[in-house]
């Protein structure tokens, strides 16, 4: 009995010690915390009324906030009351304007894209279009914020534009009304080969779930016995539409995600709420580099689940959930809270932000540290790297070149004079550039001065460095200058070399000027391999059942089973 009540106080004690131990840490971090905080009121004082010119307070503490959050990780942001439009855009894909995406170069802000049947489009802007005033205020050197702002406005308000439009010596007013404006999350639908239905689905926005289910109950109507839900380029958004796409598929009751935090209280788990719409049509999810966060749940879930077969290239690698936080005076701090585990309990996150390089870099998860987890049929899936298609189909590996023409509006400027002398083009599936076209394309690139910064050249130069300090380029002297040739910065080679590229870059742009982002869809979808296996997947079921559900080696062939089948009840 003694030494049970000995025990029993030891065990007190140890417990008292522990949570004496614990409640100085969270002191001591406390302490920190308000230290700091004094700390840094203290700077902003004396930088106040000391510094030699007056300091812009907003602009410097709200930058001082955003280089704190990139420390952290790339969603973790700052939100300022005149900026908190963007959040809301970014969660619901609606704002009032004139639906247009603008953008800043050679000094102006100018039209970068309307968007098709929308205000802008309506009234007749174009790429390119110079936005010079609105409503009679001068906008000839502000900046594409204070262009945002003014646009942005009550729906039905009339606003007047003037604009200088490249190619013409007069300015245009133009006077648009504003609307509503409410990006459809689906793209483009149709049905291909009879009975395939194809969706390409863009953003997790407020109730875009909905939107999918309308998509494929009219693509289902007009025949279609299979699908593909295009998720290429999908960045992701709210994790409950995530939840409610999956849910078109499979049955009610199914975990889709769990996430774990630092607040264990906010931990949770996300089931599928609702009877599916069609558990048993044979689906193809295709992804790639630019499918992330919610789009790599969609991917992810159906994939651990084996509901559908997944094509394409690894996706992105975001398993982080971000929280919205109001601040004081109107602000918004959008939070990353947890991670997210999907149903084989792997997660998807890529990157470690919490462990950086020296340099600040964040390297990926590397293969060889990664776990095996498997789907509900036992196929083998890794965590720590995005989601990995059962089908990958090798990407095109772009240029320096075709990078650099597009990074400095070459193409963008190359088509605005184009299109000034087409009044139309051929349907988007159908149009190609032309090789005089092209040439002339050659040509307009040496007018521009253009030069570019190779990564090869650079690298070269560098290796030439060491090989002189270390004594070696007299040994290799030759095979250098035979490499430094062929590395040599070339215009007309590399436009000739990369020319398939490039033409395609410059045939997406000049579609787009005439049919959208959903005439861009179709050229590309003309030669898509991508989309070509998807195909061919759900054309051959024994093909897209083996995927789901492999054969264990262990079990013979098909055929030789029913030899012995037939043989013995014969």
């Amino acid at each position: 009995m003694k030494k049970y009540i000995l025990l029993l106080l030891t065990g007190l004690f140890t417990l008292q010690i522990y949570a004496q131990i614990a409640s100085s840490g969270q002191n001591q971090r406390y302490y920190d915390i308000n230290k700091n905080i004094d700390i840094f009121n203290s700077v902003l004082r004396e930088l106040d009324m000391f510094y030699v010119d007056s300091i812009e307070v907003n602009k410097l503490v709200q930058g001082t906030i955003h280089n704190m959050l990139s420390r952290l990780d790339p969603y973790t942001e700052y939100y300022s009351e005149e900026n908190i439009g963007e959040l809301q855009y970014m969660t619901t894909g609606e704002y009032a304007g004139i639906g247009a995406i603008i953008s800043y170069k050679d000094g102006q802000v100018i039209i970068n894209e309307p968007y098709e049947d929308l205000p802008a489009a309506k009234a007749g802007l174009k790429a390119g279009d110079a936005i010079l005033e609105i409503n009679g205020e001068d906008m000839r050197e502000a900046t594409v914020k204070e262009v945002s702002d003014k646009l942005k406005g009550t729906p039905g308000t009339t606003i007047q534009l003037l604009i200088k439009r490249p190619g013409e010596k007069e300015y245009r007013t133009i006077n648009i009304v504003r609307e509503k404006i409410e990006i459809d999350p689906v793209t483009y639908s149709d049905v291909f080969n009879g009975n395939i239905g194809y969706f390409h689905f863009g953003s997790f926005t407020s109730g875009s779930s909905d939107r999918v289910k309308e998509t494929v109950e009219q693509l289902k109507n007009k025949g279609a016995t299979s699908l593909i839900m295009d998720l290429r380029g999908n960045g992701g958004g709210i994790l409950d539409e995530a939840v409610s796409v999956v849910n078109l598929f499979v049955p009610k009751g199914e975990e889709i995600v769990s996430t774990k935090g630092k607040v264990t209280q906010w931990d949770r788990s996300y089931f599928t709420q609702d009877q599916p719409l069609d558990e048993i049509i044979p689906i193809v999810v295709l992804i790639d580099t630019g499918s992330a966060s919610a789009s790599e749940i969609v991917a992810g879930g159906l994939q651990d689940l084996d509901r559908a077969v997944i094509v394409g290239n690894r996706s992105f690698g975001k398993g982080l959930v971000q929280t919205p936080r109001d601040l004081p005076y109107g602000g918004n701090m959008k939070i990353t809270t947890s991670k997210y585990y999907i149903p084989s309990g792997r997660g998807i996150q890529s990157l470690d932000y919490s462990h950086r390089n020296p340099d600040g870099s964040v390297a990926r998860v590397p293969d060889s540290l990664t776990n095996v987890f498997y789907t509900r049929n036992g196929r083998e899936v890794r965590d720590g790297g995005g989601i990995t298609p059962d089908i990958t189909v090798p990407q095109e590996v772009g240029s320096r070149i075709a990078y650099y023409l597009m990074a400095e509006n070459i193409i963008f400027d190359y088509v605005t004079d184009w299109a000034q002398n087409h009044e139309k083009i051929s349907a988007p599936d159908q149009f190609e550039l032309s090789d005089t076209d092209y040439d002339s394309f050659k040509n307009y690139v040496k007018t521009r001065n253009f030069e570019y910064d190779k990564m090869s050249q650079r690298s070269l130069n560098q290796l030439k460095s060491i090989m002189e300090f270390e004594g070696y380029l007299n040994i290799a002297a030759e095979e250098f200058k035979a490499l430094e040739a062929k590395l040599h910065p070339d215009i007309d080679r590399d436009l000739e070399l990369f020319k398939d590229l490039i033409k395609d870059m410059i045939e997406s742009e000049i579609v787009q000027r005439y049919y959208y982002k959903k005439g861009v869809l179709l050229h590309q979808l003309a030669s898509d391999k991508v989309f070509e296996k998807a195909i061919e997947v759900l054309q051959n079921k024994e093909m897209y059942d083996a995927i789901l559900k492999p054969i264990p080696e262990n079990i013979p062939p098909v055929e030789e089973i029913k030899e012995k089948l037939k043989d013995r009840y014969s």
